[in-house]
């Protein structure tokens, strides 16, 4: 009668929610899978804080190593400008020219290097190349003047925030010297002695006025500039109130031995 095929007798077909919807080892009323509940949505979303984390990590490492690169650069900066500071106040130190006082020997705009630090031990010598304060010796010439008033030689100062009243001439008289100008062919003459300049500019003895006999003190030095008609030098500041135109020893900032600008002119000093 249709009852025995209703429960899976013989020759009946499979039960309906008996094994055809739970699959196999489930029984009917069990829940399904958990994992088949889960949709894609729901599991990013379970993951998002943890992500959150790493990326708040991530932005707090770089932001910390911005900071760590702005105080290793600040440190550089800072050990950059005291070396600057230890070369310039001690070994080598740049001035440019501004005036044709040294010409040939140094013309407008160039750059030089004055050793400091060698010349402190080896001490001036007769036909060097000087830079000097004025500090201590001479001012800027007040008003019009016959001479080259342009012989001051800015520094820049360290890295352009100082600047000085320095001078640039070449040592004629050495302390106990007696300097007088001039021979018969217009020489200079230093303890009776012409002495051969060939650094000077073109013609410049024609230039020479007689001067002296002038005796160099102690620890003082006798100063001219390579151009004589150009040049307010020792010469111009004997009229001085209270001067005989030299200038201290102890004034003398270094020597000019290199000029490094412009790259056409480069190279060492001669010798004189």
């Amino acid at each position: 009668m249709g009852g025995p095929g209703s429960v899976g007798g013989p020759g009946s077909g499979p039960a309906s929610g008996a094994d055809g919807d739970t699959g196999p080892g489930t029984s009917p009323g069990s829940p399904e899978p958990q994992e088949s509940l889960e949709s894609p949505e729901h599991s990013e979303s379970s993951e998002s804080p943890g992500s959150s984390a790493e990326d708040a990590g991530k932005d707090a490492g770089k932001k910390g190593s911005d900071r760590t690169s702005w105080r290793e650069m600040a440190v550089i900066a800072a050990i950059g400008l005291a070396l600057a500071l230890v070369v310039q106040t001690w070994i080598v130190q740049p001035f440019s020219i501004p005036s044709g006082s040294m010409e040939n020997t140094l013309l407008i705009g160039d750059r030089v290097f004055v050793d400091k630090l060698f010349y402190r031990a080896n001490g001036v010598q007769r036909g060097d190349v000087i830079v000097f304060s004025g500090d201590e010796s001479w001012d800027k010439p007040p008003g019009p003047d016959p001479w080259e008033p342009a012989d001051l030689v800015p520094s820049g100062g360290i890295l352009g925030f100082f600047s000085g009243t320095d001078y640039t001439k070449r040592v004629i008289g050495m302390p106990g010297d007696t300097v007088e100008c001039c021979d018969s062919e217009r020489r200079l003459l230093v303890n009776g002695e012409p002495l051969d300049e060939p650094y000077l500019f073109p013609d410049s003895l024609s230039t020479h006025q007689e001067f002296g006999p002038v005796t160099v003190g102690e620890g003082r030095l006798w100063v001219m500039g390579d151009h004589r008609g150009a040049s307010h030098d020792s010469r111009g500041h004997s009229t001085d109130p209270g001067s005989d135109g030299t200038i201290p020893e102890s004034s003398v900032i270094g020597k000019a031995f290199m000029i490094h600008w412009p790259f056409d002119r480069f190279g060492r000093l001669p010798d004189s």
